[in-house]
């Protein structure tokens, strides 16, 4: 209510109190609300490794935003050494759980081989998927990819969208 000035006025400090009770005590919803105040520093000074340790605690628990932030934190080397291969396995999690940018950036680091090998039907696949969850640049990204793939390499990346919507993302 804090964080948002919902029934009280807004007061990033005391919206640092309550989060940090509640995310102390394993509640993953406020271990991902710290994350995002140190990685934006709205009410404590920004600090990238108190960040990667909220939006960890939370993504363990299965949160899918904190698992595509600390993703994204990975991936850029914020408040943890770069590592595409971590970034990739929280992508992943996130993408799986419907997250649609966390599929966008799943289909690039296919696409240019960050962390994972180099593959443009899993890249489509994660495009296709984004631009099905409402994401422009995947469109964009998947209609300049399948002009250096094959017609059944296309297809294959359709028909691997296909079962995975099928199976609600798991294990896609």
């Amino acid at each position: 209510m804090y964080a948002f000035g919902k029934g009280v006025p807004e007061d990033d400090k005391q919206a640092v109190k309550w989060f940090r009770l509640a995310a102390e005590q394993g509640v993953a919803n406020a271990q991902y609300n710290l994350g995002v105040i140190y990685e934006y520093g709205k009410g404590v000074p920004e600090d990238d490794k108190q960040a990667v340790k909220w939006y960890r605690l939370a993504a363990e628990q299965g949160d899918a935003k904190a698992q595509y932030n600390l993703g994204v934190m990975y991936a850029n080397g914020k408040g943890v050494p770069e590592d595409d291969k971590q970034a990739v396995k929280w992508y992943r999690l996130a993408a799986e759980q419907g997250v649609a940018n966390a599929q966008y950036n799943l289909g690039v680091m296919y696409e240019r081989g960050d962390g994972v090998p180099e593959d443009k039907v899993l890249a489509y696949m994660w495009w296709n998927l984004a631009a099905a969850n409402g994401i422009e640049d995947a469109s964009t990204n998947k209609g300049i990819i399948t002009k250096r793939m094959t017609s059944s390499q296309i297809a294959e990346a359709q028909k691997l969208s296909g079962e995975c919507l099928k199976k609600n993302y798991k294990n896609c």
